[in-house]
Formats: C-alpha cells, structure tokens, sequence
C-alpha cells in the first residue's frame, strides 16, 4: 500500500480530526489515527468510542487497504514540514515509511482491522441546516450547559426540531439560553440531547462556512455530514427538563442598556465581590442603574453608576457577575434589555438588536439572595 499527499493539505485535515482523541485512552488503538485507501481516495478517522469522525482526502495511489499510525508521532512531524508532497509506503516489517524532500522516517502501525468502526444509523430522520448557522447555534449555547456528572442531560444542547423552526437550549439550572432559527426547519418534530465535545468540534470547523451540514439522527446517534468530514457521535440518554415552565412570562420590569458600557461595569465591579458568591447588585430607579459589589471579609467595594432607559417599579436584583457578564458578552447587540419581575425571579436578557431574519434568543438567569 502507497500513496502521495500534500503535507500541509494533510495536516490540516488532522489537526481538525485531533480534537476528537483524548489524551487517556482505555483501549491503545484510540491513540491511533485510522487510514483507509481506496485508489485515489484516503479516509482518515479518528475516534474515542463516543465520537468517531472521518474525513476524506484526495492522494495519489493505485492501491487499497487500511492501516492505524500513531496520531502524536504524525502530527509532530507534520507540522515541521513546510509544504512539499509525502510519500507513505507500508512496508513488510510492520512500519509506514514516510518520505519527504528531507529525508526518510519509519513509523510502526497497527492493524487497520482492529480500530472500531463507526455506529451506522439505522432508519434516521434527516434535517439540513447551513453550516454558519448550526456554529452560530453552538456557540450562543453551549457555554450555558452544566458540568455535573450527577445530572448528564443538562451536560449537553437541547436540539428541538419542527416543520416551524429549530430550537437549541441550555442550561445548567443557574442559567438558561434558548435560540431559536425560524429560517431553518426540520420535517417532522424530533429531539435529542447533544454532547459537548462534538458540538465543539463542530463549532471549530463550521465557523463561516456556507455549505449545508446534513444532520441525521435516531434515538441513540447523530451524524453530521458536510463536504468531505462525518461526525458520527452518540446522544446523551434521557429527558432533558422542562425549560419553558421557568421563563417567566410577565416581566413589567424592563431596563434597556448599552451592551457593552453593561459588560464592563459588571466585570469591573466584581472585582471586588465576594469570591465565593461573585455577588453583584443591580439597584435600579428612574434613569439610573447603579452596580455596586462588597466583599466584607476584605472590606473590598466597589459602585458604580450608568445611565439607561428603565420601565417599571424600583427595584434591587441581585446577580452572580460571573453568569451575567458571561452571558452579555454571548450576545452581539448593541443594546440589551433586562426584563425582570420581582428580585427572588429570574431575569430575562435578550440582544435589542444585531440579531439576523428569523433569530431570536432568550437567556435567563437566576437572581442570587441579597444580604442587605
């Protein structure tokens, strides 16, 4: 088995493929990246049992066949080559030999048959979305989701699909992010609960592209396909939580504010809030939104005044600053609104504007207990 490739067209490819293996692997294959000729098209795969993701290459060859090479050793030498055709050749003794314009490098491999092959779908639904807004879904939500071990549904995205629109939502019970795309729909109605490590790699290689991502998905599997990668992952079991019975629906407390003015009053000022409760204050009346932070025990405090356009009653919130500055920071308006009801009730936050035809998102964030 031989083929040539480009080394800078391959180790871009692998470079994306390498996110998916972890650095401890249980089985040893794991630390392997699978090569699968056939002629003049090579497959190359990566997978840590959850996610398996390919992605195919145009080489020259006549031959087929498959073999496993070990995914750090290939990588490091990749990427000191500056750009040049490799040659690979498996030879007899058990190694991949590897030829460039500098000279020559033995590789051992392992046998192609052993890596486990990827999960094939059996009878999936099918929905297509472009690849800019699916990234654009990823990252306005999966900063929301929860780490707990404990509770592995809200671990993930919350993907909602209808023949009206496609839905993402997350959440990890101290904040909540929902975004919706009417321009985007599904045939029939369907759910499923997605992982964060695919959703990241996702988000790394979709990131302003144009072209349409196929998306097929049973109850146990997703598959992601677009223009020569597959990402096969498994889906989170379980129900995800009921998150429309905790958006509150009536808010007469509406606070409209300069986006980032907000963000960097908020990150100035919890500088000096408590560590462990990142407590900021929102004291709001008339015209004026006053942010104030204190940290007893260092007798650290800080406040700080802006101007905004405020409806409604006189109010005190408090809020964790981490959360809430996480949050602005997500959103890509200029102005935000704040709508609120009463300082024990989460507060809504929505973008003003700089939101596309047919977007709309919804973040929610519980308030923290005020020790006056």
């Amino acid at each position: 088995m031989k083929f040539i490739v480009s080394s800078s067209y391959l180790l871009k490819e692998l470079q994306v493929l390498g996110g998916v293996i972890n650095n401890s692997n249980t089985l040893p294959i794991l630390d392997n990246f699978l090569f699968e000729l056939d002629k003049s098209k090579l497959t190359v795969s990566a997978s840590d049992l959850e996610t398996t993701m390919s992605s195919t290459l145009d080489v020259e060859s006549d031959f087929s066949g498959s073999v496993a090479i070990p995914a750090r050793l290939l990588l490091d030498t990749l990427k000191t080559f500056p750009e040049q055709p490799l040659t690979f050749v498996v030879e007899d003794n058990n190694t991949v030999e590897i030829s460039s314009n500098y000279g020559k490098y033995a590789v051992a491999y392992a046998n192609g048959e052993e890596f486990p092959k990827a999960v094939e779908l059996e009878n999936p639904s099918t929905t297509t979305v472009m690849g800019d807004v699916l990234a654009t879904a990823i990252s306005k939500t999966i900063f929301a989701a929860g780490n707990d071990d404990l509770r592995p549904v809200m671990s993930g995205v919350f993907f909602q699909f209808s023949p009206e629109s496609l839905t993402f939502v997350s959440t990890d019970a101290h904040k909540l992010v929902k975004y919706t795309r009417s321009d985007a729909k599904a045939n029939e109605v369907a759910e499923f609960i997605m992982p964060k490590k695919p959703l990241n790699l996702l988000k790394g290689i979709l990131a302003g592209r144009e072209d349409d991502v196929i998306i097929d998905y049973n109850d146990s599997n997703a598959k992601f396909s677009f223009d020569n990668v597959e990402l096969v992952c498994r889906l989170i079991d379980g129900k995800y939580p009921n998150y429309e019975a905790v958006i509150p629906k009536d808010n007469p407390n509406k606070l409209t504010i300069d986006r980032n003015q907000f963000l960097n009053s908020v990150k100035r000022v919890s500088i000096f809030s408590n560590k462990t409760t990142h407590q900021v204050r929102l004291k709001i009346a008339g015209a004026e939104l006053n942010i104030s932070a204190e940290d007893i025990d260092y007798s650290n405090k800080a406040e700080e005044r802006l101007t905004c356009d405020y409806q409604g009653d006189d109010m005190q919130i408090g809020f964790n600053s981490r959360f809430l500055s996480e949050m602005i920071n997500n959103l890509n308006s200029n102005d935000v609104l704040l709508e609120m009801s009463l300082p024990n009730r989460a507060g809504l936050l929505t973008p003003n504007d700089g939101l596309d035809e047919g977007e709309s998102i919804t973040m929610l964030v519980m308030p923290v207990m005020l020790n006056n």
